[in-house]
């Protein structure tokens, strides 16, 4: 896989697999997970990579959103109508970078944004605009800087996007655009009020659906991941390290060669049932799955 521009970024990009390079650009999604602090501050442009999403990998993920915007009394999401890939979407701003537990107990963000915050690192995104025509281009690994004249074109093409529930992130220090980093929060983890919404079965649901969804990536198809078969009471400690792996399979080049965080994941997985595992490709019934599982006794 290549990798290019390693710092001094002018015009930092970062490709993102279908359909979660759409829900950023498209305000749903306010939290972007990875297992490595965010390395800028200000606009990320967001290009979706080549592997063209499968419909029940799209369904999981807006039953997701749809769940978790309940938490705050949102009902009404307007989803992307598509998921293009191999496209520059449009950007965000990163306003700060915060660790999952710092995010997931954090009283000043809405609780529907906390419950995204399962991953190491999360990166906190503010004002989405998305490009009225999106531009064909090639992705790279990790973040990378845009070509001037793509740039210029795209610059140009850019419109604001409504967020179902704009988040204002606030900075500890307005004077620094880093100071929303890691640890400067100084929250306790152990007082999160994730537990306390995860009694809900279908907010369980939503969330091991999307798990499902973001595995289907992997590819080593050797096993399947095992939060399927998990309760309703799975340790939240298992969750961040499955997220944290999941999230990192979200970026990609266009390359096929296996990244070694995907390797690691696989390394990670469990085996489900015999059928499970005679399965050929990604299931068409994820969330479906994930809800009986949370039901098994």
């Amino acid at each position: 896989m290549q990798s290019r521009n390693q710092g001094n970024y002018r015009n930092p990009c970062l490709t993102m697999h279908q359909p979660w390079a759409s829900l950023l650009v498209y305000g749903i999604k306010r939290s972007e997970g990875r297992s490595w602090p965010a390395p800028i501050r200000g606009r990320l442009w967001i290009h979706a990579a080549s592997k063209v999403p499968d419909e029940s990998t799209i369904k999981a993920m807006e039953e997701f959103y749809r769940e978790i915007y309940a938490v705050n009394g949102i009902t009404e999401i307007k989803f992307p109508e598509h998921y293009p890939v191999s496209r520059l979407l449009g950007c965000v701003e990163v306003v700060g970078c915060v660790r999952g537990e710092e995010l997931a107990c954090w009283d000043g963000v809405p609780e529907g944004v906390r419950l995204e915050a399962l991953t190491d690192y999360c990166w906190l995104c503010e004002q989405p605009q998305k490009l009225v025509i999106p531009f064909e281009m090639r992705g790279y690994q990790k973040i990378y800087n845009l070509e001037k004249k793509i740039y210029e074109a795209a610059a140009r093409g850019l419109t604001k996007v409504e967020s179902p529930l704009p988040v204002k992130f606030p900075l500890p220090n307005p004077r620094d655009p880093f100071s929303l980093k890691p640890d400067s929060l100084l929250v306790n983890a152990s007082e999160s009020k994730q537990s306390e919404l995860g009694k809900s079965l279908s907010l369980n649901a939503a969330i091991a659906g999307a798990r499902a969804a973001a595995t289907q990536y992997s590819k080593n198809q050797n096993h399947s991941t095992s939060y399927l078969t998990r309760t309703s009471t799975m340790n939240i400690d298992i969750l961040q390290k499955i997220e944290t792996a999941s999230s990192d399979l979200e970026e990609v080049s266009d390359d096929s060669t296996p990244s070694d965080n995907e390797k690691e994941f696989s390394g990670c997985k469990e085996t489900l049932t015999r059928e499970q595992k005679q399965q050929a490709g990604p299931s068409p019934k994820i969330f479906a799955e994930a809800v009986r599982a949370l039901k098994s006794p």
